[in-house]
Formats: C-alpha cells, structure tokens, sequence
C-alpha cells in the first residue's frame, strides 16, 4: 500500500494517490477508502481496480492537516496502509487508524 502526494500551484489541494497492491489484498472484489474527508462513508469512495489486481484512487485534500483512513475491503476487512504518514488509536475498538499529513 501506498500513498503519492502531488501539490498543485494552482489549486488549494493536494492529489493524494492511494495504492492497494494485489498482495495486500489478494481477491479482493472491491475495496473502498473510509476516512474523515469523506465522513468516514463507506461507500463514497471506491477505488479502481487495475487489471494487475492493484487498487487505486485519487483524492483531492486541503493541504495543511492530517487526516485518518482505512481501507475497507469487500465491505468486510479492514486495513491500514502500510506506508502511512503516522497511526493512531480509533475510537472504535482496539484498532488503529492510518494518518495521511498534506
């Protein structure tokens, strides 16, 4: 999993790429990005899948905070990425959240 950030000159927003390989989710069906910029939606934000298994979406995000997320797979599963900015404690559960800083 990873994340790709690309600031725009002309824009209040970052580009943020999000990465699910084949390997970090092997068969996976769908999987979409619950965070707090989308109000932790479990559905408005599904990523595309490649034809090598990969997932990816792009997100437009106000550069200056932090945002927490997870990978939602199959509507079952859940998991961080693996090269998060940072992590922190959810308040659901004894899980943690991935942080994305732009």
């Amino acid at each position: 999993m990873s994340l790709k950030k690309q600031y725009l000159k002309s824009k209040d927003h970052c580009k943020v790429s999000f990465r699910v390989p084949k390997a970090a989710a092997p068969g996976a069906k769908t999987i979409h990005i619950v965070g707090e910029f989308n109000d932790w939606s479990a559905v408005n934000t599904p990523m595309k899948r490649l034809k090598s298994g990969e997932f990816t979406a792009v997100v437009d995000l106000a550069p200056g905070q932090a945002y927490q997320f997870r990978y939602l797979i199959d509507q079952t599963t859940w998991e961080n990425d693996w090269e998060a900015d940072r992590y922190v404690k959810s308040d659901f559960g004894d899980c943690e959240n991935s942080v994305v800083v732009v």
